[in-house]
C-alpha cells in the first residue's frame, strides 16, 4: 500500500517534471547570442592596484572582450575596497596563523556615449588563508588569495551583468 510519504514524493516528482520545461538558459538560443555579443561589447575600465589588475584580466576573459574590440558599446567601472583581517593569533609566537582577505567591488555599467547607469551593484568575497613564520610564504599566500578573490568577483559580476542586461532588453 502507498504511504502518504510515497504519495508526497511522487507528487513532488511529477511537479518537478512539469516545471522542468519552464527553465530556459539565458545564454541559449538566438536571444542568448545577442546577450553574449552584448557581454563581448563591454570594455572594462582600468582598475588600480594589483588586485584591480587581476580582476580586470578575469573579467575580460569571462566576458570575452578583447583590448581592440571595435564594437564596444558599454564601459564597466569598478571601485574596489580591500581589507585583510587576522582573526587567529598564535598565543606562543604572538603571530597571526590565519588571515582573511575581503574585497567589495562596486560596479557601474554605462554606455560609451553617456553617463547613464544601465546596471550597478556590489560583489563581495572573503578568502581565508594560512600564515606561517616564513615571510615569502605569507606573501605568496596573500597573492594567491587575491587571485582567488578576483576570480570569485569576476564570476559574480558577470552573472549580475547577464541578469541586468537580459532585464534591460
Amino acid at each position: 500500500m502507498w504511504s502518504s510519504k510515497h504519495l508526497r514524493t511522487g507528487s513532488l516528482l511529477v511537479l518537478v517534471g512539469l516545471l522542468g520545461g519552464c527553465f530556459k538558459p539565458l545564454l541559449a538560443g538566438a536571444g542568448g547570442e545577442r546577450l553574449r555579443s552584448e557581454l563581448e561589447s563591454i570594455r572594462v575600465e582600468p582598475i588600480p592596484d594589483r588586485m584591480g589588475h587581476y580582476l580586470g584580466n578575469e573579467l575580460s576573459f569571462l566576458l570575452g572582450t578583447g583590448s581592440a574590440n571595435p564594437s564596444t558599446q558599454y564601459r564597466l567601472q569598478i571601485n574596489l575596497v580591500q581589507r585583510v583581517q587576522t582573526p587567529v593569533i598564535d598565543t606562543v609566537s604572538g603571530r597571526a596563523s590565519a588571515a582573511s582577505f575581503m574585497v567589495d567591488a562596486e560596479y557601474k555599467l554605462k554606455p560609451i556615449s553617456s553617463e547613464n547607469v544601465i546596471a550597478s551593484g556590489v560583489a563581495f568575497t572573503l578568502i581565508s588563508y594560512d600564515r606561517t613564520s616564513q615571510r615569502y610564504s605569507n606573501i605568496r599566500a596573500g597573492r594567491d588569495a587575491e587571485i582567488k578573490a578576483a576570480r570569485s568577483l569576476a564570476e559574480q559580476i558577470r552573472l549580475k551583468l547577464i541578469s541586468d542586461l537580459s532585464a534591460h532588453r
